[in-house]
């Protein structure tokens, strides 16, 4: 991802990080199928394992797991969602961070999670952010990944009121798994959901778990 896309994207959510708290933080309450594969992943997850969830946000997704016994650091390109995430979950860690150039050691965590963290950027640029997903993971370890599915790309001007400069982007499974794949990933599970009526933006939704061998 260029540094201007990057800056784009970063002062966008630093706009609308307090909003996006606001609407998002407790939306996990209103969605039980993710709340069960949370569960799920999280029962995979091994004793004392480092799990980091990418793309962070408020914190809620690493919230819940936190609340299943996981230890888990939020990473996040936004200074401000950051902010709100320590806000809204104090003595959890979050910091920011660039899913193109991860400020981990190599083979460092057991699992990522990662909700709709690559809805802004480019298919072009998703090797990178796989394959940095696939250095840190040690082997054995697991990925969560949740997109919007569909072929589509979505420039709107303004988010709740708030100016932004970013694209939405909906992404094939099929795509997907052929990226992760070619960044060394073995898919576990596919699996795909219809949206939550009233309670989230009205897309397909899908999920892939995925290991590192």
């Amino acid at each position: 991802m260029p540094d201007q896309s990057s800056n784009s994207i970063r002062d966008s959510y630093d706009r609308v990080a307090e909003e996006y708290a606001r609407r998002i933080f407790d939306e996990l309450q209103h969605k039980p199928f993710d709340r069960q594969l949370l569960d799920r992943f999280a029962a995979r997850i091994p004793k004392n394992g480092q799990v980091c969830d990418m793309g962070c946000g408020p914190g809620h997704v690493a919230r819940y797991l936190h609340d299943a016994g996981v230890s888990i650091l939020g990473l996040d390109l936004s200074a401000a969602m950051v902010n709100q995430a320590r806000k809204l979950n104090p003595g959890m860690l979050f910091r920011e961070g660039n899913m193109m150039a991860l400020d981990l050691p190599n083979g460092t965590l057991s699992a990522i999670t990662a909700f709709y963290a690559i809805v802004n950027i480019a298919k072009t640029s998703l090797p990178l952010v796989f394959s940095e997903m696939a250095r840190v993971l040690h082997p054995g370890g697991l990925l969560l990944l949740a997109f919007h599915t569909g072929n589509d790309i979505i420039r709107e001007k303004e988010l709740w009121g708030f100016p932004i400069a970013m694209d939405f982007l909906l992404f094939q499974p099929s795509e997907i798994v052929a990226l992760l794949r070619e960044a060394g990933f073995v898919v576990e599970e596919i699996l795909e959901r219809d949206p939550y009526p009233d309670f989230e933006y009205p897309s397909h939704r899908a999920y892939i778990l995925a290991l590192r061998p």
